[in-house]
């Protein structure tokens, strides 16, 4: 609680660049405590998250910059959206284990970035531009600090729904299944069904968190939505230590600020951040603030 005190008066007192630099750290907060719910809690390998991010996105710019549908009602149609895409993937896929789902996932995540690549009411390469910001109570979501707050609130709301998850029947099934799923399924556990409820859950995370970046940049297009995206998010989840949710939350700010204080190192400054993220591995395998088992 404090922190998010101390969050809530950083716009008053911080230039925009540092409010660009956090509005990211918590926007990839919201997508990483997505992925948690897939990787940390169910130990499912999902190399495609992009994807669900980017149906999010898509949706909302096309019904908004096509159609001049609102964006508040375009949030409850991404969200159905993602979760469709989530069971149409997880449904059949989430059978296969370890190697096999990696793969059917990376295989997603490309099939969603080309699709987008080569049809009209996507906007082709191109991608879409004039997609509508946000209306408040009358009054435009437009700056940078609008846009801190929505995500600021965003994560708050994304660590309370993973709490509450995390300490709940399914969540206990999750880790049964992470850990054995022979001996979970011996225990009564829908394997199946338990993964893909994990599945679908990041997925509308995903969805949700991409509605409100199109807002925010008013134009996407379908190289933002790479494989390189997923590895990213992916590795925010496994550097601040998987299933912990203080974790992913370092994890996904030591995404975001570790590039950003090298930024004198011009184009070596990512050498130097796969450096800091090669030797934290070594040191602390298990992630930064890794999860208590017993």
């Amino acid at each position: 609680m404090v922190l998010a005190g101390v969050a809530m008066v950083i716009p008053l007192v911080a230039s925009n660049y540092v409010l660009e630099v956090l509005t990211n750290a918590w926007f990839y907060t919201v997508l990483c405590l997505g992925l948690n719910i897939v990787v940390g809690y169910a130990g499912l390998l999902d190399l495609g998250y992009a994807a669900f991010f980017a149906v999010g996105a898509y949706t909302t710019g096309i019904l908004t910059s096509q159609f001049g549908v609102n964006f508040w009602l375009t949030i409850p149609v991404a969200v159905a959206c993602s979760m469709l895409a989530g069971i149409v993937i997880g449904g059949p896929t989430l059978r296969l284990r370890s190697d096999y789902l990696a793969i059917v996932t990376l295989g997603f995540g490309e099939i969603v970035r080309i699709v987008a690549r080569n049809l009209k009411i996507t906007g082709g390469a191109s991608g879409l531009i004039g997609i509508e910001r946000p209306h408040f109570f009358g009054m435009e979501l437009s700056g940078i600090h609008h846009f801190y707050y929505v995500f600021l609130l965003l994560a708050i709301l994304a660590c309370f729904i993973s709490y509450r998850l995390q300490n709940s029947r399914l969540g206990r099934a999750w880790q049964y299944v992470r850990e054995d799923e022979d001996a979970a399924e011996a225990m009564g556990i829908g394997r199946v069904s338990v993964k893909l409820y994990a599945y679908v859950i990041g997925a509308v995370f995903g969805g949700v968190a991409g509605c409100f970046f199109a807002a925010k940049m008013t134009a996407i297009s379908p190289e933002t939505f790479t494989f390189t995206q997923s590895v990213l998010i992916l590795l925010g989840v496994v550097l601040g230590g998987m299933g912990k949710i203080p974790g992913v939350i370092v994890g996904a700010f030591a995404l975001v600020l570790f590039p950003e204080v090298f930024r004198d190192l011009g184009s070596m400054r990512m050498l130097v951040f796969a450096i800091v993220m090669l030797v934290i591995m070594l040191y602390r395998p298990e992630g930064i603030w890794p999860e208590k088992r017993s």
